[in-house]
């Protein structure tokens, strides 16, 4: 079986962690923690890094620390994982939802405006499967309207908007280093922000509000959040040949496209002042076919390609819609890709002939359907 992702630990890591283990250091202190905070916001165009124990957690975080009023509206994409939904409401937020574009599946920044209330304190913009958002829309809003942005950058490690690095615009943004992501610690995120305030608030939060005069007086709860120099060590070797890995995931996509060109699919795009990094490389099946994703799916998977389904829209969660979330809300872009969509094995440490064989597999696949024998 070809999995979907499978990471790469073929620089320093080894090293690095060894390091940590002969002084020691493999809890939540230690020079690689610092280290790789400095360096990771640094290259993203921000001021501070704050590292927490997973990405779900950073995104927690932000919306946290920001204390908005109880019932605040915060408008984010549908087509995202349901971390992004969870964050908010467990602040007591509301999230509102806009529908995504066709091509680059981030959400339609044209429906944001339309979505904005006296209550919207915030826009949650979510960069997806490598894609950015288109951002000046969104900051221009938040500029005329007076909201926070959060970015969601879990999937867009290196991707540039204008230049600009995905997770380097917004006031908050948080990311994800999972591993199937870019750059990868296991489990662990970070939040960045060029705020002194959110950064102090961000650095307490994640650590119990622990007080410098007196350790064990809280004045506030905060929460067990940590991130250990055992996986900043790890991280930190991977940030040393991001440009490299990039270029792989890059190259991957080109290959997949070429492999694929025909094919009654949409192939993902890059739209003219983006750099995208293909995160996972994705397509979307045209309605015309008579199978969904799920199907084909399946038939990969019995020729040894493991695949993912697209996100399934979070105005489609049960969970959120049991809460009175979403009512009588259709989004029919999210709703076709999520059950039209899925991405393909993906990884650094797939081979060109790995990837060669799952274009055969697709290509086998879909002909069955065109020739009638499916």
């Amino acid at each position: 079986m070809i999995p979907v992702n499978e990471p790469l630990l073929d620089g320093k890591e080894l090293e690095y962690v060894s390091e940590c283990i002969k002084t020691g250091w493999i809890s939540s202190a230690g020079k690689f923690i610092n280290e790789f905070e400095e360096k990771w916001a640094a290259y993203c165009g921000m001021k501070h890094g704050v590292a927490v124990c997973n990405g779900t957690v950073a995104l927690e975080l932000a919306v946290e620390v920001l204390h908005l009023p109880h019932g605040s509206e915060i408008i984010l994409p549908s087509f995202t994982i349901i971390s992004c939904a969870q964050a908010i409401t467990k602040s007591g937020c509301v999230p509102v939802v806009v529908d995504c574009e066709p091509d680059t599946w981030c959400m339609d920044v044209g429906q944001v405006e339309k979505a904005i209330t006296a209550k919207t304190k915030a826009i949650m913009p979510v960069h997806i499967y490598g894609h950015p958002v288109d951002m000046d829309p969104i900051m221009d809003l938040a500029g005329e309207h007076g909201l926070i942005i959060i970015e969601d950058a879990a999937e867009v490690h290196g991707a540039e908007y204008k230049g600009k690095k995905c997770g380097g615009i917004g006031h908050l943004s948080c990311f994800s280093f999972f591993a199937n992501k870019i750059i990868t610690t296991g489990e662990g995120g970070m939040v960045l922000t060029n705020d002194d305030r959110l950064a102090d608030k961000l650095r307490s939060y994640r650590n119990l509000c622990f007080q410098g005069k007196q350790r064990f007086l809280h004045e506030e709860i905060g929460h067990n959040y940590r991130f250990t120099n055992v996986q900043a060590a790890i991280g930190l070797a991977q940030l040393e040949r991001i440009e490299e890995t990039i270029e792989r995931k890059r190259a991957m996509a080109r290959q997949y496209n070429l492999g694929l060109r025909g094919l009654p699919v949409r192939l993902p795009v890059e739209r003219p002042w983006a750099k995208n990094v293909y995160w996972m490389y994705g397509f979307v099946i045209d309605d015309k076919m008579g199978f969904d994703a799920k199907e084909l799916a399946k038939r990969l998977r019995a020729s040894g390609v493991e695949t993912r389904p697209f996100f399934l829209g979070i105005h489609e969660q049960p969970v959120l819609k049991k809460v009175g979330l979403f009512e009588n809300i259709s989004l029919p872009i999210t709703e076709r890709i999520a059950r039209q969509g899925l991405y393909l094995p993906s990884g650094q440490a797939i081979t060109d002939e790995q990837i060669e064989y799952v274009i055969e597999k697709v290509r086998k696949g879909f002909a069955s359907v065109i020739d009638g024998e499916g």
